[in-house]
């Protein structure tokens, strides 16, 4: 697997960008790189390295001599493409949710269950982006005292919904600005402008979302830990990138805030910023295109006992998606 052949599917879209930007960020040592998309897509031109390379559409040959293929494209995509794309040989690390829960593909956050990554057979998953963030925070509280209870409410930016989702922000906070009515929304179930929204993903029967069960269900799945109680309401906020979390668990055993701030200082990927008094803590502004997901707010429960309170912040595009999956590539 050093020096891998490497194809990018979905590679025009917002995460498919992303994956490029991280590759070349991280010298990531690949040996050749094919850039697949949709038919309308192919043609286009996408700088990697100071070369331009040319999208390709995708087809059922297109893997052929392909050692790593990162899926960006859909689920639908995912489920026609992807077990054919590890007949031909490749790994397939995808994106979407298709595999995300399927019996014996492994769901990875590699600071959180690396080891997992070992049991693949040609296909692994890259988790939910919010559920990426959460988890690399609820691990360390996981290993150290036990958890029991999660409770999380997510402020998710617009990028999240996509590239056209953004255009959709800014037209509508232009229109508003000027006193005009902004545009029916499109990519978004309402107007993001000005606005927020509990309404990321389908409803379900139950009242929940699809995000919401998302974030419940891949949870569990990564920390090993079927029975762990998540109860999560996402909502949409008027912020280009980057997501927010509040967060509330319920421990095992006693941590104070003190120790917790240690822990979440300590844990990979995260970082602490955690000085209310000196209004600092984590912004989407500041985290926008960094690696970590940044901890902050840390103090001790008022519902949970032992329990606590904290606020992360973390690039959903990048640690979120396009990271995670690269980190899983160099792990293999």
């Amino acid at each position: 697997m050093s020096d891998p052949h490497v194809a990018i599917v979905g590679a025009t879209g917002a995460v498919g960008h992303e994956f490029l930007r991280v590759l070349e960020e991280r010298a990531f040592p690949l040996r050749s790189l094919k850039l697949l998309a949709s038919e309308r897509s192919a043609g286009r031109r996408l700088p990697f390295r100071g070369e331009d390379h040319v999208v390709e559409a995708l087809a059922d040959d297109s893997f052929r001599g392909i050692d790593v293929a990162f899926f960006s494209a859909g689920g639908g995509t995912a489920k026609a493409y992807a077990r054919l794309a590890s007949d031909c040989g490749a790994v397939v690390i995808d994106n979407s949710s298709a595999f995300r829960l399927v019996d014996g593909v492994p769901l990875v956050v590699p600071e959180v269950n690396a080891e997992a990554i070992a049991g693949h057979d040609g296909i692994l998953a890259n988790p939910n982006c919010s559920t990426i963030l959460l988890v690399l925070a609820l691990a360390p509280l996981q290993r150290r005292c036990g958890l029991t209870r999660v409770v999380v409410s997510t402020y998710q930016a617009a990028s999240g919904a996509g590239q056209r989702a953004v255009a959709e922000l800014r037209s509508a906070t232009r229109a508003v600005l000027a006193d005009e009515p902004p545009p029916t929304a499109a990519a978004l179930p309402q107007t993001l402008a000005f606005n927020v929204f509990p309404h990321v993903d389908v409803f379900m029967a139950d009242g929940y979302t699809r995000e919401e069960d998302k974030m419940l269900y891949e949870v569990r799945k990564i920390l090993a830990m079927p029975e762990l109680r998540v109860d999560a309401t996402c909502v949409r906020v008027p912020v280009e990138r980057c997501h927010s979390e509040s967060v509330a668990v319920e421990l095992e055993r006693a941590l104070s805030p003190t120790e917790a701030r240690a822990l979440f200082a300590g844990a990979p990927g995260v970082v602490l910023q955690d000085d209310p008094h000196g209004n600092d803590y984590p912004m989407p502004r500041a985290y926008s295109g960094k690696d970590p997901v940044a901890v902050g707010r840390v103090r001790q429960g008022r519902v949970f006992e032992p329990g606590l309170t904290f606020w992360l912040v973390g690039d959903q595009l990048k640690k979120g998606a396009a990271l995670n999956a690269v980190q899983i590539a160099e792990a293999l």
